[in-house]
């Protein structure tokens, strides 16, 4: 299922989930990203503006191999933003539950492993 957030930006919600780390609750909780986060918005602002390149392209008739190139490079964007993400879900709040012992690496292992196979299936 996908999410589309008031400024455009798709953000992928997964079945059942919200999005947001689980247990965490969203509430003020810092996420793995929060220290880049100004670098992720630009750099979602600049897939958001190859999207809007995508739909004048299709609406000037351009030839649709110049388009397929284009629809590639956008993939590729969002495939290497998605990776980054992952990275620093890894680094952060998987390590943190690590540090945390018990159930809790069991469960964000378990969820970062999901996460990897969603990648994996795009």
């Amino acid at each position: 299922m996908t999410a589309i957030e008031a400024g455009g930006v798709p953000t992928a919600v997964a079945a059942g989930g919200s999005g947001a780390d689980a247990g965490a609750g969203g509430g003020g909780a810092v996420h793995g990203y929060h220290h880049q986060k100004d670098e992720h918005l630009k750099r979602l602002r600049r897939i958001e503006g190859q999207i809007r390149g995508l739909q004048r392209l299709v609406d000037e008739d351009v030839y649709c191999i110049d388009i397929l190139t284009q629809v590639s490079a956008s993939t590729k964007a969002l495939q290497s933003f998605a990776l980054q993400l992952l990275e620093e879900h890894l680094r952060h709040c998987v390590a943190d539950a690590a540090v945390k012992g018990g159930d809790e690496i069991d469960a964000k292992v378990e969820e970062a492993t999901k996460a990897i196979a969603r990648l994996l299936r795009t």
